[in-house]
């Protein structure tokens, strides 16, 4: 059998992405690259046919390979390095602007590495300067290698910083002040959002107008991006291959009808109206800014168009191991990018599922081919999504198979008349009017669709099972000659799985304990069979960030929070619990300003919950003279011969007052005040004598937590040391008859002496 030259460039393709991250892993110097290189040019020499499938992989290889190698060097985390940089995008956040930098020459500190393996740097810059894409600065940036929170089952930010190729991340320093060196020069697309703001339309509108026509998806609120994740319809808004498609489809139809009055008799022969609509592919495409989904999106349109024209076209089976090969030679790190294997997978499902069969005729047929589609394609694809991002949109079938064609025949059609027929300004405008109309009754359809099936995330046990069953209901209703018992079973066993009683996600006896990675700041969630207690919520940056909003969907019910005292990096996601969540009961230390009524925490309190024992160690009644870290809510949680002791940030002066009623040794200790200084006495230590000791520390926090002496301190006591810094999050079970165990969410580091 012949294969051809897409599948085999495709899979070459896919060997060379997937070589390089393993050779990663596994420390493939650039020497060891070298002698591969070679080796390929003498097989190039030897067969060339098989050496050019050689040649693409090593293509795909080598650009993986140097996105590890552009990393920031660990030796310029922290400094001040000197660029001038190009505006990629610059998007508000609250009081600051997140910026994407292209750097174009930059100058590091003597006696260190040099910079200049850098290329994509994201940073936030807490100024009142206006940035705009296109512009040139001069301006020094304080950058570190790209990282960010661990925890389990949520956004790996640090992966997608990895797979968009940012090479650091940071913030813009402001001495010496920035220093615009060139303007942005006009491009169409802020021309098209400035014409559009000058407009007599709806806010709503213009966002929307900009997004679809322009490419221009920024423009959309977060409010407008809850709603789309919420109905599963975000792939109508962002540049996708159906979003290209239908802009493309649009012109194409329009070319087809002007061949077909100025040739009547041979207009179907015509090929100009193909390259038409394959200018206006890549033209949208380049006016959506090239990034990488609107750069496949475009490549799988344009061989759409040649397969669907007929003209020396490959097989669609073909077409598909050709727009891979093509995606990951522009772009090798779209191999790592969910969107790409999303949009592959249903485009590989509909040419399975419509092969062989005839081309729908009339209306009818049409509407039953796009409602059999979209129903055979959506368990697939929430079985993807599912798998992906931990997510499901109950309402993403229905509301698809009117939003599709709403979006495709009605908002796409209109606005991009009202843009031809702008000119006419009567003209222009009614046909924008008729868009908002069509706007306000998509809006409403997603809005209803929310209040009645809102976006469920299913627990973590369930999700791979359900994914296969959605899986096999796809194949069993899309698949021909397949029995109809079975097709029923898989449709029955979809239907049931979310209501079996699978394995609980907390202990059955005994108590889990999380303490999660915030960055600088602590937020310990502690989870029994009946009861869901969360100690401190995490901070808020300056850019509004909180990171406690990741952690959980919507909807979740603690029944205490407890707030150590009323710092930001303890107190700073109060905001975000009382907008998204219920709490059944606040506590904090008397005196404390919150934004809730709190009950007071108070020396000698107690109080059992599923067996497990709760009491608070500090403070004493009116203890409001002492500073707010020295009033800390201190608790210790026992479960047996466990004990679990969190101090909060009191001092070392408040741990000897309250110091004889610990009882040790404590199984886990969560340090005081991150690892500061001022806490984790000697006395303290020695008493407490901790097997595990818990540092809730930023990554290069600028306080340098933990400190040095307290780390000796403790490692004089042979304590097990844990960092959410080094560690991510780490969860551990307090359980009499369970072997006391910590785990990491980061793979464990290899310091020596960490027990």
């Amino acid at each position: 059998m012949r294969l051809g030259v897409a599948m085999p460039a495709a899979l070459a393709a896919l060997a060379g992405g997937i070589l390089a991250w393993y050779s990663h892993a596994a420390g493939m110097t650039s020497n060891a690259f070298g002698w591969v290189l070679v080796a390929a040019l003498l097989i190039v020499a030897w067969q060339p046919r098989r050496g050019v499938w050689l040649l693409m992989g090593l293509w795909v290889f080598a650009g993986v390979q140097h996105e590890w190698t552009s990393r920031l060097p660990a030796g310029l985390s922290g400094e001040d390095i000197a660029v001038e940089a190009t505006v990629l995008n610059a998007q508000p956040s609250g009081d600051a602007t997140r910026l994407m930098l292209r750097v174009d020459s930059c100058q590091g500190p003597a006696q260190r590495p040099r910079c200049v393996v850098i290329n994509k740097v994201r940073v936030t810059a807490y100024s009142d300067k206006a940035f705009y894409p296109g512009e040139q600065w001069r301006m020094t940036l304080r950058l570190r290698p790209p990282s960010g929170f661990a925890n389990p089952g949520t956004f790996d930010y640090e992966q997608w910083l990895w797979r968009e190729g940012i090479h650091a991340t940071g913030y813009l320093r402001q001495d010496p002040p920035p220093v615009r060196l060139a303007s942005a020069g006009p491009s169409l697309r802020q021309l098209g959002v400035g014409f559009l703001a000058r407009q007599a339309l709806d806010e709503r509108t213009k966002r929307w107008l900009a997004a679809l026509t322009l490419g221009d998806s920024e423009q959309l609120t977060q409010d407008d991006w809850s709603l789309l994740n919420a109905t599963g319809t975000t792939h109508l808004v962002v540049i996708s291959g159906l979003h290209v498609g239908l802009v493309t489809s649009f012109v194409l139809m329009l070319a087809k009808l002007g061949a077909r009055l100025t040739t009547p008799t041979n207009w179907r022969m015509r090929a100009w109206p193909w390259w038409v609509a394959a200018v206006a592919c890549i033209s949208y495409a380049t006016l959506a800014g090239m990034a990488p989904p609107a750069m496949r999106a475009m490549v799988m349109t344009l061989i759409g168009l040649w397969v669907l024209s007929g003209r020396h076209a490959p097989s669609p089976w073909q077409g598909w191991w050709l727009a891979i090969a093509l995606v990951l030679l522009v772009d090798p790190l779209a191999l790592w990018r969910p969107g790409m294997w999303l949009s592959f997978v249903a485009v590989a499902w509909l040419i399975a599922i419509w092969q062989g069969r005839r081309r729908p005729q009339g209306i009818k047929g049409w509407c039953w081919a796009l409602v059999r589609s979209q129903l055979l394609l959506a368990p697939l694809m929430a079985a993807a999504v599912l798998v992906a991002f931990g997510r499901i949109a109950p309402a993403a079938p229905l509301i698809n198979l009117v939003a599709v064609p709403w979006v495709s025949s009605i908002m796409v059609p209109t606005a991009l008349l009202g843009w031809l027929l702008s000119p006419v300004p009567f003209l222009g405008h009614a046909l924008w009017w008729l868009f908002e109309a069509a706007l306000n009754i998509f809006h409403l359809l997603l809005s209803l669709s929310v209040q009645h099936w809102p976006l469920w995330e299913p627990d973590r046990p369930l999700t791979y099972p359900l994914a296969f069953a959605l899986l096999l209901l796809s194949l069993c209703w899309g698949l021909p000659a397949v029995l109809p018992g079975m097709r029923l079973a898989t449709t029955a066993l979809v239907v049931a799985l979310p209501w079996w009683s699978l394995l609980s996600t907390t202990p059955q006896q005994g108590l889990r304990v999380s303490v999660h990675d915030v960055g600088q700041g602590q937020l310990i969630e502690l989870r029994s069979k009946h009861y869901r207690l969360l100690y401190d919520t995490g901070p808020r940056f300056r850019g509004g960030f909180m990171p406690l909003e990741t952690l959980w969907s919507p909807g979740q019910r603690f029944d205490q929070v407890i707030v150590s005292h009323a710092d930001n990096d303890h107190a700073g996601g109060v905001n975000a619990l009382l907008a998204e969540h219920q709490v059944n009961q606040w506590i904090a230390p008397e005196g404390e300003t919150l934004s809730v009524d709190s009950r007071a925490c108070q020396r000698g309190q107690t109080w059992q919950r599923d067996g497990v024992n709760y009491r608070f160690l500090w403070p004493p009644a009116g203890a409001n003279a002492l500073s707010p870290n020295d009033r800390s809510c201190v608790l210790e949680v026992s479960v047996g011969e466990h004990r679990l002791l969190i101090t909060g940030d009191v001092s070392s002066e408040i741990e000897r007052r309250f110091l004889l009623e610990v009882d040790s040794p404590v199984s886990m200790l969560v340090a005081g005040h991150h690892g500061s200084g001022t806490s984790s006495g000697i006395q303290f230590v020695r008493h407490t004598a901790p097997e595990h000791v818990v540092f809730s520390a930023g990554r290069d926090n600028p306080f340098q937590h933990p400190g040095d002496a307290v780390v000796r301190r403790f490692r004089d006591q042979e304590s097990c040391l844990w960092s959410t810094a080094q560690d991510g999050a780490l969860r551990f079970w307090l359980e009499a008859a369970r072997p006391f165990e910590v785990r990491t969410t980061r793979p464990r580091s290899s310091r020596r002496n960490r027990c």
